[in-house]
């Protein structure tokens, strides 16, 4: 309407050839971008970086990361942003038997070839804090379902930093690392594995990992070969926890993981590939041998 108004043509009979009101488009004139507009992208970008760094949440936790962020709306409004984005929820939203996991955002450092031309993956270290593997696993209460984070040591099989919560959020790996990391020093340079989950190739775990100056390393999703040893340790846990009864809250069950980590695992549990020690006696006996011989 601008270019025929410089032609020329005037801007009533413009409008009424197209139909339109003179008035909205002089106000559209004096003022291209409305307020309501620039809140409705604010939103939209809080949306877009939660959804970023958890892709499998639905437009509910959406809206609660966004309203964290200060960006303040209803889960009605954060659905339809989402949905005329195209935002869904990597659980909720079915495209089909074919679709493929997200792509990796570490090499995969544990996987070898061997003489047969085949990949497996080796999981040894000849030091602490050299590869350290990351896995989630769930199981449900009658109040909902609990998630378990937690980071093993390949050296000595101790599980040197978890986190447990009631969301399986980003943050739920970040503060298992971060946990990892304060009780075991200096850890640059230590690899950590994981499988293709969001919650590892999330920014806010590769900022965690950038931080502390370790190496990221990232096998396929679903496969438990990919993280065997960690995999290893969740079956206990299942055996020795998880399946022994129902569980009524979540505290109870957190509790229960707690304790079994800590008292059982850690420092009753024999290992036969540690000598037949615990994780526990067998890092006390090859520090102290080390500071001897140091």
């Amino acid at each position: 309407m601008t270019e025929l108004a410089a032609a020329g043509i005037p801007v009533t009979v413009t409008c009424r050839v197209l139909k339109l009101s003179r008035q909205p488009y002089y106000r559209w004139l004096a003022d291209p971008i409305t307020s309501s507009e620039v809140v409705e992208a604010y939103r939209a970008n809080a949306l877009f970086d939660a959804h970023r760094d958890d892709p499998e949440f639905g437009h509910r936790l959406l809206a609660d990361e966004a309203r964290d962020a200060g960006e303040s709306m209803s889960d009605r409004t954060a659905w339809r942003i989402a949905s005329t984005n195209g935002w869904w929820s990597a659980f909720g939203k079915k495209r089909g038997k074919g679709r493929r996991p997200g792509p990796p955002v570490h090499d995969d450092l544990c996987a070898v070839i061997d003489e047969d031309g085949r990949t497996r993956h080796v999981f040894a270290a000849d030091a602490p804090n050299e590869l350290w593997l990351v896995d989630i696993t769930e199981h449900k209460t009658s109040e909902g379902k609990l998630y378990l984070c937690a980071i093993k040591d390949v050296y000595s099989g101790r599980i040197v930093g978890y986190s447990i919560d009631s969301r399986m959020k980003s943050r739920l790996a970040v503060q298992a690392l971060e946990n990892a990391a304060q009780m075991r020093g200096d850890v640059a340079g230590c690899i950590v594995h994981s499988d293709r989950g969001s919650q590892f190739r999330s920014r806010k775990f590769l900022r965690a990992l950038a931080c502390h100056r370790m190496v990221g390393s990232m096998g396929r999703v679903g496969s438990s070969g990919d993280n065997a040893a960690m995999e290893s340790f969740f079956a206990l846990l299942q055996k020795n926890v998880l399946d022994r009864r129902s569980w009524t809250t979540r505290e109870q069950l957190r509790i229960a993981i707690v304790t079994w980590i800590e008292r059982t695992y850690h420092r009753r549990r024999r290992q036969l590939r540690l000598g037949r020690l615990t994780p526990i006696e067998f890092e006390t006996i090859m520090n102290t041998t080390a500071a001897l011989a140091a």
